[in-house]
């Protein structure tokens, strides 16, 4: 477990239940389910505490709940909560582990690039030192990343305030954007890089995603299991065609 000065955890919201693409987390890929790659990702990210599995109550989050139980508890734990509440349970689990700062991560993000996240923490708790600490920072407002490589970080103030005032249940299900529309109240930042790749998609949601995701780890994974965003990029320039496979799926 790495070491930090401030009590970070990783939280990552995680379900069975999917429309567009049935258990997605459950599927797998070069010999582990999508979840096992994303927590494995999550657990190199520097200056984190451990990972925290937000799953809920239905009964096939039990799936969920035994690939947890390969790793060490305290490497990884699960919080289980409401179904639609995301807000709710992200709250508690954090509350739970004692988290005074939290990276968020979603499940559907199985090319999740730690060194980003790891620098993103970085910079999130040098400004602690500032005389106007970040409340939140995120790298998708204005997004320059490609989707699926989402990640925020923020206070369990900022945290607790929104789940004690958020109304609406668009700011329930979506965890943070309360904190968002309100700058008066919260300091908000946006990590963002020179070249804007965020025509790219990334994440999974769609069959053609899993297509998608799945080629990138199938010539990446066998030779280095910990592939970050360069590699994915020189792979994508030297295969265009893997990046047509999900391509009309893509963000307008």
């Amino acid at each position: 477990m790495n070491q930090n000065p401030h009590n970070i955890f990783v939280i990552m919201q995680a379900r069975v239940g999917s429309t567009r693409l049935p258990a997605k987390v459950l599927k797998t890929i070069c010999g582990k389910t999508i979840l096992e790659h994303d927590i494995e990702r999550c657990l190199r990210i520097k200056n984190s505490k451990g990972v925290i599995i937000a799953t809920t109550l239905e009964p096939d989050a039990s799936q969920i709940v035994d690939i947890c139980a390969k790793y060490p508890p305290e490497k990884v734990g699960v919080y289980r909560g409401s179904i639609d509440d995301v807000l709710a349970r992200y709250y508690e689990a954090a509350k739970k582990y004692d988290a005074q700062f939290i990276v968020r991560i979603t499940s559907d993000c199985p090319l999740l690039d730690y060194e980003l996240a790891g620098q993103m923490i970085d910079v999130f708790c040098q400004s602690q030192k500032s005389q106007t600490p970040c409340d939140y920072l995120s790298n998708n407002n204005p997004p320059t990343y490609p989707h699926g490589l989402d990640i925020e970080i923020f206070s369990f103030v900022a945290l607790e305030k929104a789940f004690c005032e958020a109304q609406e249940p668009y700011e329930r299900e979506h965890v943070t954007p309360y904190i968002r529309r309100h700058p008066e109240m919260f300091t908000l930042r946006n990590y963002s890089q020179e070249k804007n790749f965020f025509h790219m998609r990334w994440t999974l949601d769609y069959p053609e995603d899993y297509e998608f995701v799945k080629s990138v780890y199938e010539r990446l994974y066998p030779e280095n299991p910990f592939f970050t965003t360069p590699e994915i990029l020189a792979l994508l320039e030297a295969h265009p065609e893997i990046c047509a496979i999900n391509e009309g799926r893509r963000q307008r």
